[in-house]
């Protein structure tokens, strides 16, 4: 992992196993499947759901700074705690819950390479037994709104006022406005397509088969091919910006470029905002057919 920019924000499962009795760490599992951890977590691990406590729902918005302190007080973890994410389907929400973190600045957060997918087909050990960490004191920073995006900066770029590269890190299906959503999820919009100008690199292209990163020279290729270089800034988006908090790690973290932020509204807001312009490549094909 020496060859990323950032190789710290990463530690393998054999560094895991060696220290899984680090007072120092704290050891989090953030899943899509809210139901994982109570199946089986790493020893240690405490578990957090993504719906009801990283997220305000009447607010629809990110856990506001006085609720962050009380999850990490309550999770056992000090501002001087070193925290280990790892999630199911490639660390999918654990990046999500990472960029949160930086948002209100926690010093040292990482992720563990090839997440839950990994640990388990190592065999190595689970447990169903809950993590009841003594309560710990916890204060958190102000906002760090560099690494967030608002609609505003998108409309930024499309009134040719910012010249930042934008990434659709959706599926193709969805980029091109077949579907709304991928099957089984609610949160969605009342237009299909994408942002006008964006790119398209599906987050999961990122990965392996293993769910670890892939070099840092493919992931260069990848988004070098489409055109993203880290020469201009860049806004990554999604649905409701979990997705396109794993590109943004992979491309402030292990590529190193140096202005890269999370539109979380991403399509979400986005797709049902009024003025908001979009391209549906899908139905113009359609309609070309007809």
């Amino acid at each position: 992992m020496a060859e990323y920019k950032h190789p710290e924000v990463l530690v393998s499962t054999d560094w895991v196993a060696q220290h899984l009795n680090d007072p120092k760490l704290r050891l989090v599992e953030v899943d899509v499947d809210t139901s994982a951890y109570g199946q089986g977590h790493i020893p240690g691990a405490v578990g957090w759901n993504w719906q009801t406590q990283l997220q305000d729902n009447i607010r629809r918005d990110l856990i506001d700074k006085p609720a962050l302190e009380k999850l990490l007080g309550e999770s056992g973890i000090s501002n001087d705690t070193t925290i280990l994410l790892y999630g199911d389907n490639n660390n999918w929400f654990a990046a999500y819950a990472f960029w949160q973190l930086k948002y209100y600045g926690h010093a040292d957060v990482r992720l563990i390479n090839g997440g839950r997918k990994k640990w388990v087909e190592e065999k190595r050990p689970l447990t169903t037994s809950p993590t009841n960490p003594p309560r710990a004191k916890y204060t958190a920073k102000d906002p760090d709104e560099s690494i967030r995006a608002r609609k505003e900066d998108v409309f930024a770029i499309l009134e040719r006022r910012k010249s930042d590269d934008l990434v659709d890190v959706r599926s193709n299906d969805e980029f091109t406005g077949k579907i709304l959503a991928p099957p089984g999820l609610s949160e969605t919009a009342q237009r299909a397509g994408h942002i006008p100008g964006a790119a398209n690199i599906p987050w999961a292209q990122a990965s392996n088969e293993d769910g670890t990163f892939k070099s840092a020279e493919a992931l260069s290729q990848l988004y070098g091919g489409k055109g993203v270089t880290g020469n201009n800034g860049i806004i990554a988006y999604c649905r409701i910006g979990e997705r396109s908090s794993h590109t943004w790690f992979v491309l402030k973290y292990l590529l190193g470029y140096g202005n890269v932020k999370n539109y979380d509204g991403s399509w979400t807001e986005w797709g049902n905002l009024v003025g908001a312009p979009i391209e549906n490549t899908f139905a113009k094909a359609a309609v070309a057919a007809d």
